[in-house]
């Protein structure tokens, strides 16, 4: 379960955290690399990364994060493998995947990452732990079902083809909307921003 904790106060981290909870994701680069500074004192505390990363900031992740959700592109791949190969670091990611062929979205579509996936197999400074998917927003959770399957699906016909480098066990889907329904599809992570926190400030 991760805590989604964007925009949110670090004084509710460290609430979440003192109830047990050890996971966070951010979106937003600086955001994070403050947060963790400033909270470096909660030893085990776990960092996600979920939002859109830009190439140009990947060298500010590097190695600094347990999980990148957000990998959209090989282009993108390519650039923070190169930043870790400096670094003499090895990144887990997920390869985020546009399910619904959305204009809005980012991510690989299904056609594309099959076409691209021996490619990026040999970038061996990361390590993909699986797929990430936002599939669209709709009025009950029960109608992004088949987005969920469609992952599923997809990571287990890659895992098949995948060294152990890349032990494609992860499926990170779900939001407090639909996190339910993703549970039932496979869901290894959740993702639960305003379920534990309540809403967030509209504004950076």
């Amino acid at each position: 379960m991760l805590a989604v904790s964007k925009l949110q106060p670090e004084e509710k981290i460290r609430l979440l955290y003192s109830q047990g909870q050890r996971a966070f994701a951010e979106n937003y680069v600086q955001e994070a690399l403050t947060k963790q500074k400033n909270l470096e004192g909660l030893s085990d505390i776990q960092w996600h990364l979920i939002g859109h990363l830009q190439k140009n900031k990947a060298k500010l992740v590097a190695g600094q994060f347990a999980l990148i959700h957000s990998i959209d592109s090989l282009e993108l791949a390519q650039v923070l493998n190169r930043h870790c190969a400096q670094k003499n670091v090895t990144q887990n990611i997920l390869l985020q995947i546009n399910v619904a062929n959305e204009d809005s979205k980012e991510g690989f579509t299904l056609t594309a990452l099959r076409r691209l996936w021996p490619e990026l197999l040999t970038l061996s400074n990361l390590s993909i732990q699986g797929l990430m998917t936002m599939p669209p927003l709709t009025e009950t959770g029960a109608e992004v079902r088949p987005y969920f399957k469609q992952l599923c699906q997809l990571r287990d016909e890659l895992k098949k083809t995948a060294p152990p480098q890349h032990p494609m066990k992860e499926l990170s889907m779900g939001t407090s909307h639909d996190y339910r329904v993703a549970i039932e599809e496979g869901a290894t992570i959740v993702r639960l921003g305003t379920i534990l926190f309540g809403e967030r400030p509209t504004a950076r």
